[in-house]
């Protein structure tokens, strides 16, 4: 990995924008490529951000998804102005699912995005109120002797 500096930046995510869906954790794994970070942390970078980024396009009017690169951990932190989260044990269950049917239709919202993005990461925080919105907060810890 390039030891040079740290890196940070933020995406602005908008609720609905079906058509971007995906953008930001494109754009991510791409620095993440650049950066020389080892192909199975940017795997798992890149599907824990997809999720992230998905609920905020299906579930919010709009969010910020911020990451921070060092040698150490890719940090990435997803906040919402959507409804909350009312029970974030049950919303942790795979398979557990409160997306709309035309959601379903267009083959998302199937319950596995907060189950992924606990399982890509070796942090997972998730802090929600109704009406208040959901931070999720996700560290992958690098250089743990995984092999790319």
């Amino acid at each position: 990995m390039d030891h040079t500096r740290k890196i940070d930046g933020r995406f602005n995510l908008v609720g609905g924008d079906f058509t971007n869906a995906g953008e930001a954790s494109t754009q991510l794994k791409k620095i993440l490529q650049l950066r020389g970070v080892k192909d199975s942390y940017i795997r798992r970078a890149s599907i824990a951000t997809f999720e992230a980024e998905m609920n905020v396009i299906i579930y919010t009017p709009a969010g910020i998804l911020r990451y921070d690169v060092d040698d150490e951990s890719i940090k990435i932190t997803v906040e919402d102005m959507g409804p909350g989260i009312e029970d974030i044990d049950l919303a942790m269950q795979e398979g557990y699912s409160t997306a709309p049917e035309w959601v379903r239709e267009m083959g998302w919202g199937a319950g596995m995005g907060l189950p992924n993005m606990k399982k890509n990461s070796d942090v997972f925080r998730i802090d929600s109120a109704p009406g208040e919105g959901t931070t999720v907060k996700m560290i992958i810890y690098l250089n743990k002797g995984e092999q790319s």
